[in-house]
């Protein structure tokens, strides 16, 4: 496992992180055993997985509570990473947030506190404050965003400092390299990658539209006559199967299985310095951290960026996969 500092901090993450919100189980993910979930985690550690993410809003908490019990004995291991909801961003909302996480992850600091969504509703600099104060009390360690665009991120850094910002990102879904990106590797601020397999795009799994299952058409790749489509375009149905077929064309001719080609292509983008990878038990953990062992050659890196431009200048400097709240 590879592992890279996180920001400006002393945090030095893997490459492979555990997104842990299908820990929770919910209609999105479906039914999730707890023993698999303790399992799952137990077995990324195992295979040099440092960083857990969660947040308060997955499972109502549960997820957190999921967490908290897996690593009980292991928390000297590991970094604990969470997110506040939107809806929480005021100063009093926050730490009772917060203080609430500790409790259900069973610990007393939280390595890296994420502000979720922005909230155009509270000033930034209150949200910060109220870091600031989370942070000298020792309940948190670093403060981090997620989902913060060029605007959002510009008055987040006129207020304070944040050290991550949590963003998706893959070979379907590239449009954090028009100016995000760039601003986060200018100002030394860690880029946490969600969604890195397009929700089981990237996987091999799903060579046609008929085979998807229709909680994977959510985002503005799909239609809105799509049931579980909300953002009110037309989507790029036909692209975005081409730009996979080329995707898993390369894999084959590369004799890499296509998952660890999206991963290791992500580790190679500049400013990435963890992937955030769900997995719902042991086997799909293991197979998440080998992906970090993947060398990958510069022409097949050129291969997949060339093979996804086209889908890349359809969806324009656009970082918001559901709706239009990243600014």
């Amino acid at each position: 496992m590879q592992y890279r500092q996180l920001g400006r901090t002393d945090m030095n993450v893997s490459v492979v992180s555990l997104g842990c919100w299908a820990l929770a189980g919910d209609a999105i993910w479906g039914h999730q055993e707890e023993t698999d979930s303790i399992h799952t985690i137990a077995t990324a550690i195992d295979c040099g997985i440092n960083l857990f993410d969660t947040a308060e809003g997955y499972g109502d908490g549960y997820s957190e509570e999921v967490v908290g019990k897996a690593l009980q004995g292991k928390r000297d291991k590991v970094y604990i990473a969470t997110k506040v909801s939107q809806n929480n961003l005021g100063p009093a909302d926050l730490i009772a947030a917060c203080e609430a996480s500790l409790k259900r992850l069973q610990t007393e600091t939280i390595d890296l506190y994420q502000l979720h969504w922005p909230n155009a509703d509270v000033p930034i600099a209150d949200s910060l404050a109220a870091l600031e104060k989370l942070r000298e009390q020792g309940k948190i360690r670093f403060a981090g965003v997620s989902n913060f665009g060029v605007k959002d991120l510009t008055n987040t850094l006129q207020a304070g400092r944040v050290e991550s910002n949590q963003l998706a990102y893959n070979l379907l879904w590239r449009g954090i390299e028009y100016s995000i990106k760039p601003l986060c590797v200018q100002e030394q601020i860690g880029i946490l990658c969600y969604s890195p397999l397009a929700q089981g795009l990237l996987t091999g799994k799903f060579p046609d539209l008929e085979s998807l299952p229709v909680t994977r058409m959510r985002t503005k790749h799909f239609s809105t006559e799509r049931d579980m489509a909300r953002h009110g375009g037309p989507g790029f149905e036909q692209e975005t199967m081409a730009a996979v077929n080329a995707v898993a064309r390369i894999a084959a001719e590369a004799k890499i299985p296509m998952a660890d080609l999206a991963l290791s292509w992500l580790f190679n983008q500049e400013g990435v310095a963890s992937v955030v990878a769900g997995a719902r038990n042991p086997e799909q953990v293991q197979h998440n951290a080998g992906a970090g062992d993947v060398q990958m050659p510069p022409d097949v890196l050129r291969a997949l960026r060339e093979a996804t431009d086209e889908l890349k200048a359809a969806f324009g400097d656009d970082a918001d996969m559901w709706a239009d709240r990243i600014h």
